[in-house]
């Protein structure tokens, strides 16, 4: 006999979110492993002894982890997600009918803390994945990766000079000519000092930016996001944001011009944990942050007890004084050269047929996939250089 479902809301309920969260859930298991109680303690200096109670703080840092874990920005979907997922509500020690946070309150918290109490809960969380055995410490990969600024582009405003604003822009006009046509809007609220307004940029740095200007210009129509016939040409030398003044211009092969900050990313190659990460101006260079990274890396496992013997980062941390510093610190370094260098590894064995290398340990690096470069045009492989580089790293330690 066919059936029909039929719903009618019940007045009273007998509802328990432990019963209904299976045991293998991660959030469970999350739960029952990660202490935090010690925020208590930490956090206590930056709350009043009266008023209205605010969030809990080991709530706030678990919602944080949260937001990590399900690739979640925005704090006010944050908030929406976690009250329809009954494993992250028993995660955070809320119940069925209890009101969640507002998301403006999450905000307001993330900026009551200082870098300290973040930093804090770093290293504690770091220290227990260590007393589980899942941090080696002796191989460290280090990569980076741009991190959207929440600053939009058509806010950005030109660095004035020392000298006057309209001479100057007389003599170098870093706009092209459609932007006289394209709505300028204005930041409500501008909080850059006065060393963010000032330019800062030599003759020769300006004259540059005037010339890729012009080929901006010329070859606009075959660059991504051609259709945006308002788009300009900026630059870090001349332009800031008054919303976000440590925001920067940066671009990625095939990405469009963003206010970016870049985060330098350290993993453990053992159970890739998470051993280090800092957020850095965009504008700068991998190569420029390594010796920051590696100094912080090394004093934190120092710390942990843990000796560092390998570091594994691509091209872009390549540079003679980069090799210079891990030699003077002990480390052997994995980091390939750039230009065209066609040197290789030792023993690896390249397989024309099923196109992959080989490591001396047997194991198979393949190609992780293929690409069109819209500079030149053509058609190009990408291997896993990771993958490689940990390789490489894993046989040294064999040997």
């Amino acid at each position: 006999m066919q059936g029909k479902k039929t719903y009618q809301e019940k007045l009273f309920n007998s509802f328990r979110l432990s019963e209904r969260v299976p045991q293998d859930n991660f959030y469970r298991l999350l739960k029952g492993v990660l202490d935090l109680n010690f925020l208590y303690v930490q956090t206590k200096s930056y709350y009043g002894d009266s008023g209205q109670k605010s969030i809990d703080p080991v709530v706030f840092f678990k919602l944080c982890l949260v937001g990590y874990l399900e690739n979640i920005i925005s704090d006010r979907k944050l908030i929406q997600h976690c009250s329809m997922r009954l494993d992250i509500l028993y995660f955070i020690d809320y119940d069925l009918d209890e009101e969640l946070p507002w998301h403006s309150t999450i905000s307001r918290t993330r900026q009551l803390f200082p870098e300290s109490v973040f930093e804090e809960v770093f290293t504690k969380v770091l220290s227990m994945c260590i007393e589980k055995g899942m941090v080696s410490g002796h191989t460290q990969a280090i990569d980076s990766a741009p991190i959207k600024a929440n600053a939009s582009m058509d806010t950005l405003e030109l660095k004035v000079p020392e000298e006057d604003l309209q001479a100057h822009l007389r003599k170098v006009r870093v706009f092209s000519s459609m932007d006289k046509e394209t709505p300028h809007r204005k930041s409500k609220d501008d909080k850059s000092d006065r060393g963010q307004r000032i330019v800062t940029a030599s003759k020769k740095e300006l004259g540059a930016i005037q010339s890729r200007n012009k080929k901006w210009s010329t070859d606009q129509d075959q660059r991504p996001g051609s259709g945006n016939k308002g788009s300009k040409y900026t630059s870090n030398k001349t332009h800031y944001s008054p919303t976000d003044p440590d925001a920067r211009i940066s671009v990625k092969p095939g990405k469009a011009r963003k206010l970016n900050y870049l985060s330098q990313l350290s993993v453990d190659t053992a159970s890739h944990v998470i051993t280090d990460i800092r957020a850095y101006h965009a504008d700068g260079k991998d190569n420029q942050q390594l010796p920051d990274i590696v100094e912080r890396l090394h004093k934190r496992l120092w710390q942990q007890g843990l000796f560092w013997e390998n570091c594994v980062a691509d091209t872009g941390y390549s540079s003679g004084e980069n090799y210079a510093y891990l030699e003077q610190k002990g480390l052997r370094s994995f980091i390939p050269p750039h230009g065209t260098y066609k040197g290789g590894p030792d023993g690896f064995i390249y397989n024309r047929e099923e196109d992959y290398y080989q490591c001396p340990q047997g194991k198979i690096i393949p190609f992780t996939k293929a690409f069109n470069d819209y500079r030149t045009g053509t058609k190009r492989k990408n291997i896993g250089h990771e993958n490689m580089f940990v390789l490489l790293a894993q046989c040294a330690v064999v040997v």
